[in-house]
């Protein structure tokens, strides 16, 4: 089965639209459980089995699992407006197509350019971590060597076919979720006192300052790594695009997809806080090279895993593979649609016989090369800045389709559509998108708040917030040159796109 973008018009007549011919389409070729594993592997990776036990040490048990369920509650809001979307339209282009058809063409230009942007970067900065994790079994060898071999490895798996890409995702992310579920297991058996010595008992909620420490500030320094450790969920947006049956499989991998990714984090920063006090120094580590230190790390030593270091980083490695897997997959499907609508070089959107956009994906494939090429010019200085360019872009994505799905579903009913006729209907609206649109604003003005108390860093503002004058340069640029408007709800285009 086979999809492609419409091609895009500011006032087309609801109804349905035909087909390209078969060698300029995608295929609809991923199952569900691709979907499911794709949705999870996004937002389970090193924000979980690293920088969680980080969380704990800034804002103590309490603090960090109500800023994970307050992130969580946002992220379930987002993937409802999301899933809405994405079932009555399941394009790759997803995120801009959206934007531009419900919000302005310039907005979604822009949301295009920021997405593809954020997950080349990605996986530029994936194939750093890798080459960090093999130093850990072989020093001696060239970092360059490793994050060499990753890339071709992640290029063949997304140049076969969107069935390669999807199940080599479902099994690097079976390996997550296996780690995760024996981690909650043996933990929940070391806090009752089966395993591992006496139980703790609630003696690391009660001590120095928890459960809350730091206050609302710490919680607010938590909302900011909540946040990063769950972007990646909105991949199954893009995913839709060739996922087989969407009207069916889209809403369903929304559904479970959310609760497990939410039972996870929320199960292991319980499942850290009761077993390490927040004052441990071993808690401080939040990168790669803190595998050795990493709670899930101390939790599986503690509780008698042979070589808990060397599992660990094996998992790690796949997460990160994982992480560079899907980034190369959405920013290529992306790169396809913002060149499908006209927003990128013609040559971009075709699609050889396998249903791969190959342009797309050498495109971006050398972007991410030439990013990770850059931490080995100089002080890697440039790196920096790329990286910190994209932090932001997630959080700008997620903005855009809350405000895209208020827009969507007003301009549904305003055009005379009954709600009873869309394929998924979200849960509380306007009240979801709304609530869901000033988190993440939240988020984002608040993502380094300490670079403006007492003496001012301007460098770290800059090197904090710099995605956002760009994302805002792309907007206001393409709308002065093209001059587009604000799409007006009875001018929305509802046009679908069926096979």
């Amino acid at each position: 089965m086979t999809i492609t973008a419409r091609p895009r018009s500011e006032h087309s007549a609801p109804g349905i639209q035909e087909q390209q011919p078969a060698q300029d389409r995608l295929r609809r070729s991923l199952k569900p459980r691709h979907l499911t594993m794709i949705a999870m592997g996004g937002a389970i990776g090193t924000g979980l089995f690293v920088a969680s036990g980080n969380t704990i040490a800034t804002a103590g048990p309490g603090g960090a699992l109500l800023a994970y369920v307050v992130i969580g509650f946002m992220v379930f809001l987002l993937m409802q407006s999301l899933g809405e979307m994405a079932t009555y339209l399941p394009v790759s282009g997803a995120f801009e197509e959206y934007s531009t058809r419900f919000v302005s063409p310039s907005f979604g230009f822009a949301i295009g350019w920021n997405y593809w942007y954020n997950w080349a970067i990605t996986v530029a900065a994936e194939l750093v971590a890798a080459a960090l994790i093999m130093r850990y079994w072989f020093p001696d060898v060239p970092s360059w060597i490793w994050s060499g071999t990753f890339l071709a490895i992640l290029f063949a798996l997304n140049a076969l076919s969107a069935r390669a890409y999807g199940e080599s995702e479902f099994w690097f992310s079976l390996v997550k979720v296996v780690t995760i579920v024996l981690f909650l297991g043996l933990g929940i058996l070391m806090i009752v006192g089966i395993l591992g010595g006496e139980s703790p008992g609630f003696e690391n909620w009660t001590t120095g300052e928890a459960p809350f420490v730091g206050g609302g500030l710490g919680i607010l320094a938590i909302f900011m790594v909540a946040g990063f450790s769950f972007q990646g969920t909105e991949l199954v947006g893009v995913a839709a695009g060739e996922a087989e049956d969407p009207e069916k499989n889209v809403p369903k991998a929304i559904r479970t997809v959310f609760v497990r990714i939410l039972l996870f984090y929320v199960g292991a920063i319980t499942v850290i806080g009761f077993l390490i006090p927040y004052t441990s120094p071993q808690l401080l580590g939040s990168g790669v090279e803190d595998i050795s230190i990493s709670p899930f790390t101390l939790v599986f030593q503690n509780a008698g895993v042979l070589a808990a270091a060397s599992v660990m980083n094996a998992v790690i490695l796949t997460a990160i593979l994982s992480a560079g897997n899907s980034g190369l997959y959405a920013s290529t499907r992306m790169l396809w649609a913002l060149a499908e609508g006209g927003k990128a070089p013609r040559f971009l959107a075709k699609v050889d016989r396998r249903g791969v956009p190959m342009n797309a994906l050498i495109a971006t494939t050398v972007v991410g090369g030439a990013s990770f090429l850059t931490t080995l010019i100089g002080d890697g200085d440039a790196y920096v800045w790329l990286v910190s360019a994209s932090g932001l872009a997630g959080f700008i994505v997620w903005m855009g389709i809350a405000w895209s799905h208020y827009r969507f579903r007003k301009a549904y009913t305003a055009q005379g559509h009954d709600l009873a006729d869309l394929p998924y209907r979200a849960k509380f609206f306007p009240l979801g998108p709304l609530v869901a649109l000033a988190l993440c604003a939240v988020v984002i003005l608040g993502q380094n708040y300490q670079a403006f108390i007492g003496d001012m860093d301007l460098m770290a503002a800059l090197t904090a917030y710099i995605g956002l004058p760009l994302f805002l340069a792309l907007w206001l640029g393409h709308r002065l040159v093209t001059g587009s408007k604000l799409v007006r709800y009875e001018d929305a285009d509802l046009t679908r796109v069926r096979d």
